[in-house]
């Protein structure tokens, strides 16, 4: 159970890029949290049952045991005094409730008539609690006292025979009620008393710590069981997934050998025709060839992609020049660039050394230039800048084109999303380049981002550790 907690958050540091682990980790945490969600109301609704419960007990016996006691007062009142409470003092009246800490009889004047408590030493402080309180207002008082006081006990340990007097101290929670005393149907006094509740707070704190401990054993039980419960969720979803990436994988495969012969077919054709005097046979071979051209891209792209969701390609590192790749890259994409009257330019060092996959960072060239083309308009201008920054290789890809929304720029990087769907298919795009350029980023431990205004072009800048075999 720890382990696969320590492994789930190793995982989620390391950002793990695989869609299913990302899926599984927020289903473990949807799984456990509402788990632990009814966990920690039924702790709290535990806990606060427990404590109303034991305070009202605690209340009730206080309650009870002023009544009974100032029933006393008032008998003994009645059957010995003519004054009420005045004369009063040193009277032999005994009131010794169970677990009392203390009581006071107080005339109308406030006057302490007479009292008693279980330590001598806090009269002071207990009675200037009770002095002028009418518990009318608030029938029940809790109070606190940080008692200093003398115990007996033993000088050394294991000795018997000699005694000393020590100081002690506690926290001492006292709960307090008081009620009037009657005499001859008037009001004479008030009776006071207090009962020591420190071990109910002391039950309370050993409580909340039990529960606290209990809900930490929980959460691990809950995390692995949801863990397992995710995990089994997954199963059927990743199977389908598995099985539509090989049919992607095997059809893309397969439709490269029959698109090739297709176009093969239709240069010979062109060979074939004289387009000067049959225009129209001309304007078809030209249409059915940019098609299959525009196909065999697609194929190509989606065959990228499956390998990439598969897992298994794996990143070729070489140390190479960068600047020879992307000056091929420019000179791939000029015919395109010339089309449209479109001025490209390139920036950078005589000299870049890098380490990487050279081929797929020249796709990734041809990508952002073949990008910017595309989305500028004509007489525009898109530039290629590499430098290296600390050790970080940056690429960045600035063009004068149309700009992008910027509540859509968050969204271009995922696979078929096109801003303008009917601009974009005139453009010959099916929303894949991008998408494939992030993952060629994130395979080398990138990163990829654009900043874009709409009418004034974009840039896209990558950001790549530039890991340099020593």
């Amino acid at each position: 159970m720890i382990a696969n907690l320590v492994s789930f958050l190793r995982g989620v540091a390391g950002g793990e890029k695989d869609v299913f682990s990302r899926t599984q980790n927020r289903l473990t945490m949807l799984y456990s949290g509402l788990i632990m969600l009814f966990l920690i109301i039924f702790i709290f609704v535990v806990y606060f049952l427990l404590y109303s419960v034991i305070l009202h007990d605690q209340e009730r016996e206080l309650e009870t045991m002023a009544t009974e006691e100032g029933e006393i007062v008032e008998d003994y009142l009645t059957r010995n005094s003519k004054g009420g409470l005045y004369g009063f003092q040193g009277q032999e009246v005994v009131l010794s409730g169970v677990d009392q800490f203390f009581y006071y009889v107080v005339n109308a004047n406030g006057e302490l008539v007479m009292g008693d408590e279980a330590i001598s030493e806090l009269r002071p402080e207990l009675f200037g609690l009770v002095h002028g309180w009418s518990p009318d207002r608030n029938k029940f008082r809790q109070e606190t006292l940080s008692a200093h006081f003398s115990e007996w006990g033993p000088r050394d340990k294991g000795k018997r025979d000699d005694f000393r007097p020590r100081e002690e101290h506690h926290e001492l929670r006292l709960l307090m009620t008081g009620r009037p005393i009657f005499f001859k149907g008037e009001p004479v006094g008030m009776l006071y008393v207090g009962k020591d509740i420190s071990f109910a707070y002391q039950l309370f704190n050993w409580l909340l710590i039990i529960l606290i401990g209990l809900a930490v054993v929980f959460f691990g039980v809950a995390f692995f069981l949801s863990r397992v419960m995710s995990k089994k969720a997954m199963v059927p979803i990743s199977k389908a997934f598995t099985r539509q990436q090989e049919f992607v994988a095997d059809a893309s495969h397969e439709l490269r050998t029959p698109l090739s012969v297709m176009l093969s077919s239709i240069n010979a054709m062109e060979m074939t025709v004289d387009t000067q005097k049959d225009e129209f046979s001309g304007k078809v071979l030209s249409n059915m060839k940019d098609e299959v051209k525009r196909m065999t891209g697609l194929v190509g792209d989606l065959l990228t992609l499956a390998r990439s969701d598969s897992g298994t390609v794996e990143l070729r590192r070489e140390t190479f020049d960068l600047r020879p790749i992307a000056e091929k890259a420019i000179e791939s994409v000029g015919p395109l660039a010339k089309a449209k009257g479109i001025k490209l330019g390139f920036h950078g060092p005589d000299t870049l050394i890098t380490n990487g996959d050279s081929e797929r960072l020249t796709y990734l060239f041809y990508i952002m230039l073949d990008n910017g083309i595309k989305y500028t308009p004509n007489e525009g201008e898109v530039q290629l800048f590499i430098a290296a920054e600390g050790k970080e290789l940056v690429i960045q890809a600035k063009d004068s084109g149309i700009g992008i929304k910027p509540e859509e720029q968050a969204r271009i990087f995922d696979r078929f999303y096109r801003s303008d769907k009917v601009r974009s298919r005139q453009m010959g795009s099916h929303g894949l380049g991008l998408a494939i350029a992030k993952w060629i980023v994130e395979i080398h431990g990138g990163t990829i981002r654009v900043d874009s205004e709409l009418g004034k072009g974009s840039t896209f800048t990558v950001r790549i550790p530039n890991h340099l075999e020593k």
